[in-house]
């Protein structure tokens, strides 16, 4: 049975914003002649990869609000050029927008159970919505 991570995206304003974050990254990982994938660099390795590998993803929180989702395709570990161990988290460079959920802020990252994990949004349009307005919505019994 798969598990999912739930991570904070810190300074990020919006999905479109954590798009062209990574979409910079993947280029830049192109140059350097890596893989088109995004990886996202961590210092702890998690030690339920198998579970994560078995259709795992990666939740992102957006102003306080679990927004975006992608799936984890793989783990690199390696020693940073000050000679700390870090992990990156391989992930597909599609983000797919989730049913808005509030998330108190934490550090690093936390395992999230299959049957804790928001659904998918309808027609991808929730997790596009700017935050106020989703909140304001959700407030409202709309969404």
């Amino acid at each position: 049975m798969s598990v999912h991570l739930v991570k904070l995206a810190v300074g990020v304003e919006d999905v479109d914003h954590l798009r062209r974050i990574q979409r910079a990254r993947i280029e830049q990982n192109v140059a350097n002649g890596l893989s088109p994938l995004h990886r996202h660099v961590t210092r702890m390795t998690p030690k339920r990869q198998d579970e994560l590998l078995d259709g795992g993803s990666l939740y992102w929180v957006i102003k306080g609000m679990i927004r975006v989702r992608q799936k984890v395709v793989g783990f690199e570990n390696f020693t940073d050029d000050e000679g700390v161990r870090r992990c990156a988290f391989v992930l597909d460079p599609e983000l797919v927008p989730t049913q808005n959920r509030p998330q108190r802020a934490f550090q690093g990252w936390r395992y999230l159970p299959q049957d804790k994990a928001p659904k998918d949004a309808e027609g991808g349009h929730n997790g596009e919505l700017p935050t106020d307005l989703v909140r304001d919505l959700e407030d409202l019994g709309l969404l």
